[in-house]
């Protein structure tokens, strides 16, 4: 997936737009997120001063120097780039060198004329190779209403982190460029989806006038209310979020340019580093899960924090007493095919406290119903899950319906020891865990028997390929020990009678064949069509 552009942008200065993205950066960087920020202000760089005791030296180059590489034909962004020390994949292109030279050179760049001349499609190409070779791209905007901030908040970001006051003008500034950059965003020539905004309240003190507070904060909400509509999960209300993504005023870190969230190792709710990790995290997500994030924030936040870590073990097996001997083979079986796997025995809590975090997947093995101890396991696992790729699959035992299990895992796809054993199960799991070739009777075959079925029923009724049709069905459904077998395999048997040319009912039992098949026709269908969802015929 390509990265995402974020440009930070404030009306007025002294709301700590720098300070916030800065932060944030170490955040992502640190989280194993790649990472660029780019010093865009460049009437008043200061961006690369909260990096200064990171960086290498001092830059070589830097964003004016982008217009002197285009008028010399040059294409080399990357030129331009520093690598903090001991902040992980966090690279930083100051505004340009720190030499008398470039007030001057910042002074006599046209930037409407070299647009003109072609530098739009020139920082396009460099937007392209930002966002190939990064996972978020951070831009620090100048403020106010610039050439420099339509570049910034129109033409180069996927999203817009609006930092105010709660002062009314800097709330309506805040709000009215969000509207002109959208608006000058739909005059671009370049293909681009419509800007989403993220709103800020910075420097906000409600400890000390705890009512006058929150009268502003009804105020803020009220103004900003329409900024979330393009992004905020419905069941969401904006007064919510906006709590959310509100940084308190604290005294302390108004002196000079600091990192907190590299002192405050565990924030806790009153303290900066807890607002930042959350407006980080919310970046992380692009804006998505919200609803995550109003139901649990500390959830929320660990799962963005542990999304790019590397597991100890590729499967967990949950494995309830009941189910100790088939469960052992198939780890055994699984263990032959290269899996890194790890058992969990319900009662063991040293296992349980891990369940979230030592391995990626988390197979789950049912006998006859869920346990308590297994609900808890997949009630830790789920909350680290997000933006990942981890998923929770079930095996049911024989026996075990699927109709009767909690819908947070009678919702999943699942697998069933049957026929096959524990060896053919394993097979079934890697091929779902490593994208391989599915297993007999998986969407692919039925959404192929379907179509053949589907083609087949042509006017005038094409009867002579019912027979081949129903015996390809029987065989998907007998390839696993579904449920549903007794139901499908009765209308096979209808319909199988009705099709024999022997058959003393014959004709009589056509309209009979017909129902059968329709009722084949509503089963696959519901199979087929949420293949994410599907309860596995095997």
């Amino acid at each position: 997936m390509p990265g995402s552009v974020f440009t930070f942008y404030s009306y007025k200065g002294g709301v700590g737009r720098s300070f916030t993205l800065a932060n944030v950066a170490v955040l992502l960087a640190r989280w194993g997120h790649r990472v660029l920020c780019l010093d865009w202000d460049l009437e008043a760089p200061g961006l690369g001063d909260y990096f200064r005791l990171r960086l290498p030296g001092k830059p070589r180059g830097g964003v004016v120097d982008l217009v002197a590489d285009f008028r010399a034909g040059r294409f080399a962004p990357e030129a331009h780039v520093m690598r903090l020390r001991k902040a992980g994949a966090l690279d930083f292109i100051a505004a340009g060198r720190e030499e008398p030279g470039y007030v001057r050179q910042v002074q006599e760049i046209d930037w409407e004329g070299l647009y003109d001349e072609g530098f739009g499609e020139y920082l396009e190409k460099c937007r392209g190779q930002w966002t190939n070779d990064y996972d978020f791209v951070l831009i620090d905007s100048r403020t106010g209403i610039s050439d420099i901030g339509s570049i910034c908040t129109a033409h180069l970001p996927d999203h817009l982190v609006v930092l105010f006051t709660a002062n009314q003008q800097s709330i309506r500034g805040a709000t009215e460029l969000a509207g002109r950059a959208d608006a000058a965003r739909n005059l671009l020539p370049f293909d681009r989806s419509r800007l989403t905004v993220l709103p800020i309240l910075s420097r906000f003190d409600n400890r000390e006038e705890y009512g006058r507070s929150e009268e502003w904060r009804k105020t803020v909400v009220a103004a900003t209310a329409e900024l979330y509509r393009a992004w905020l999960d419905q069941g969401v209300a904006p007064e919510t979020m906006s709590r959310h993504l509100t940084l308190p005023y604290v005294s302390y870190w108004s002196f000079g340019e600091q990192l907190p969230v590299l002192l405050e190792k565990t924030p806790s709710a009153d303290q900066i580093g807890f607002a930042l990790e959350t407006v980080a995290a919310v970046i992380a997500c692009r804006l998505d899960r919200t609803d995550l994030l109003a139901e649990n924030r500390d959830a929320y936040v660990a799962a963005v924090r542990t999304s790019r870590q590397e597991f100890r073990h590729e499967l967990r097996v949950s494995i309830p007493r009941g189910a100790v001997g088939p469960a052992g083979e198939l780890v055994a079986e699984l263990k032959k095919l290269n899996v890194g796997v790890v058992k969990s025995l319900s009662g063991d809590r040293s296992l349980l406290a891990r369940a979230e975090d030592d391995a990626r997947h988390l197979c789950l093995v049912v006998d006859g119903k869920v346990s308590r101890w297994q609900a808890a396991e997949v009630e830790l696992f789920l909350h680290r899950t997000l933006g990942q790729d981890r998923r929770v699959i079930p095996i049911l035992t024989a026996g075990t319906e699927a109709a009767g299990l909690p819908g947070y895992v009678g919702n999943l796809r699942y697998l069933r020891f049957g026929a096959r054993g524990a060896a053919g199960v394993a097979r079934d799991l890697v091929a779902q865990l490593r994208g391989g070739t599915p297993p007999a009777g998986d969407d692919s075959d039925l959404a192929a028997l379907l179509a053949r079925v589907r083609a087949s029923r042509l006017r005038p009724p094409r009867w002579d390929l019912v027979g081949e049709l129903l015996t390809d069905l029987q065989a998907a459904v007998e390839a696993g020990d579904d449920p549903r077998a007794n139901e499908l395999a009765a209308d096979l048997a209808v319909a199988a009678k009705a099709r024999s040319p022997h058959g003393d009912g014959h004709q009589a039992a056509l309209p009979e064949t017909r129902r059968s098949i329709d009722r084949l026709l509503r089963t696959l269908a519901r199979t087929a069509a949420k293949p994410n969802h599907r309860k596995d015929l095997g």
